[in-house]
């Protein structure tokens, strides 16, 4: 009888399982001899002895064996992009000069914003510094090994300097991109384990062909714990001062430029302090100072951050990290310069190619705007021009009692019933005024502060408008208008000593414009023009009254009712 396969497949696993059941019984291994006493004891871990796991995790790091890697000369690496042109060296892998493209220096000169004359005193950027003083020294000097090894390369590009000398391994990794941001990793490492270190970057950053005094003018360190920048002047850093973790953000920066540290651990440490140093040929009585910042890990292990270096330009800051939009400082009143900045820009950017001329356009916009309010205090002027000679009269009436005296009182009694009889405000023009000056003020900061109006042109002489004009032509036409303009405006009073102050003020205020920017300057000139223009329109709706005629009006009307009423007595 034939089996079926199924029955087939049935029997050859019984058959096999059955013949492996045997195999063991039969042909199973030896059992291992017994433990040998005393082995037995060996292996039975000593009273108090630690298990080898707990041994192996507190006994010392094994030291890795490092190679020996080191360069044979020195010689410079140029990196460079759209905005910058980076020089790196390969002894002490440091940076040599960064020169922004698109600016140019006091000089006409590319920017370099690193203070290289200074260098050989106080160190380059990027130079280490570790709790081994000597170790550092050594290393800031050594000859590394780059990779790629061309000495002309172009972002977006990776370089890596390292060093060896089979004790001690550095390496120097920096990404630079297409914008301003440079990425940065640095590590020090004993064959054991990374060492805490810090990066330093001395000489600040800035425009170094200006005078020292005009550089450390501007010259601050700043720094963000994540409430807000904060920021010293380099006069105040003469002491070193260490800011600690959280830290958004740090760095070093003048009026038009900064250098930012932005760690990927906030729990970095930033240090600064004001270093001096010796120029070549140097005459004055003490040298120059300038800012030093260095950003660290207290921690064992490699430091790693963003570097970047740019101008203060809000668009270019925003994008990098909006909190450093605050590094362009438009003073109190921000909240109405900044407006006006960028109602400058929009004007520059579609209207007319010439920061001069949008000063121009946006002066005159703002002062048609302010018309109304300036119509008012006009008004308020006449009306008090056309009572002053009653005030006078009453005034001297009173004149020979103190100002303490109780009896005072009863002419500012007299003086406020004047005011109301005439319908008259004392304070209608001073409030117009008032609401202008945060306007006034804005407008001077987005001038002295903006990055825009550096070496910004206008017409013929003025080739920048973010220093004075030297040749004092502006200055000069501002105080000429500022006097016609106070001639023709009616003076709320007809005291003859008091109208000659008034007349020398605007001399006192033009001054004050012989040492600022020309942009500033600008805005008071064409601001007195716009001025002079509206008064002339003022004057032919409304004349001013003469003090004088106002004064005859009054004796006249007082002669008049002289008949009918004693004149008026103070009683004691």
């Amino acid at each position: 009888m034939e089996m079926d396969t199924e029955k087939r497949w049935l029997i050859t696993l019984i058959l096999t399982f059955g013949v492996l059941l045997l195999w063991r019984a039969y042909f199973a291994p030896p059992a291992p001899p017994p433990a040998h006493p005393k082995t037995a004891a060996a292996a039975k871990p000593a009273a108090g002895a630690k298990p080898a796991a707990q041994a192996k995790a507190e006994s010392p790091p094994r030291r890795e064996a490092l190679p020996v890697e080191q360069g044979n000369e020195a010689r410079d690496i140029i990196v460079e992009n759209d905005n910058y042109r980076v020089t790196l060296s390969t002894q002490g892998a440091v940076i040599k000069s960064w020169i922004l493209k698109k600016f140019q220096d006091a000089q006409n000169k590319p920017l370099n914003v690193v203070n290289t004359p200074a260098f050989a005193q106080l160190g380059y950027p990027l130079s280490l510094e570790l709790a081994d003083a000597a170790l550092a020294s050594k290393l800031n000097t050594a000859l590394y090994v780059v990779e790629p090894s061309g000495d002309d390369l172009r972002a977006p590009q990776d370089v890596t300097f390292t060093y060896s000398d089979g004790k001690v391994q550095v390496k120097k990794e920096l990404s630079f991109g297409s914008g301003y941001q440079v990425k940065v990793k640095v590590s020090v490492f004993d064959g054991e384990h990374d060492l805490p270190l810090s990066v330093k970057w001395p000489g600040g950053v800035g425009d170094q062909s200006l005078p020292p005094a005009e550089r450390n003018k501007y010259s601050r360190a700043f720094y963000d714990q994540g409430d807000g920048i904060k920021t010293v002047a380099e006069k105040k850093a003469k002491e070193s001062q260490s800011i600690p973790g959280p830290l958004a953000f740090a760095g070093l920066e003048d009026l038009y430029f900064a250098g930012v540290f932005l760690p990927d651990s906030p729990q970095d440490v930033f240090r600064f302090s004001s270093q001096s140093w010796m120029p070549e040929g140097w005459k004055g009585k003490e040298p120059p100072r300038t800012l030093e910042a260095m950003l660290g890990t207290p921690q064992p292990r490699p430091l790693s951050f963003r570097l970047f270096i740019a101008p203060k330009v809000l668009d270019v800051l925003r994008a990098e990290n909006p909190a450093l939009e605050d590094l362009v400082n438009f003073g109190w009143f921000s909240f109405i310069a900044k407006p006006i900045f960028l109602g400058m820009r929009w004007f520059y950017d579609h209207a007319i190619h010439n920061w001069g001329w949008a000063i121009v356009i946006l002066t005159v916009l703002i002062n048609m705007a302010f018309f109304p309010l300036k119509l008012k205090s006009i008004r308020s002027a006449q009306a008090m021009q056309k009572i002053s000679p009653q005030m006078k009269e009453i005034q001297n009436r009173y004149k020979q009692y103190k100002f303490n005296d109780p009896r005072r009182q009863r002419m500012n009694q007299e003086i406020m019933e004047l005011y109301k009889k005439h319908g008259v405000n004392p304070l209608g023009g001073c409030l117009p005024m008032v609401v202008q000056l945060p306007i006034i003020y804005g407008f001077y900061e987005v001038l002295e502060s903006s990055i825009a109006m550096r070496h910004a042109p206008w017409i013929w002489w003025i080739k920048d408008l973010s220093v004075p004009d030297h040749l004092y032509i502006l200055p000069s036409l501002a105080i000429v208008l500022s006097f016609i303009m106070q001639k023709m405006t009616p003076m709320p009073t007809a005291d003859p000593a008091q109208q000659r102050m008034m007349m020398i003020a605007p001399l006192a205020v033009g001054f004050i414009f012989f040492e600022l920017a020309a942009g500033v300057t600008l805005y008071y000139f064409v601001y007195s023009a716009v001025a002079i223009l509206q008064q002339v329109i003022v004057n032919r709706v409304a004349p001013p009254q003469n003090p004088a005629q106002a004064t005859s009006a009054v004796g006249k009307a007082q002669n008049a009712s002289s008949g009918t009423r004693k004149p008026a007595t103070v009683k004691s």
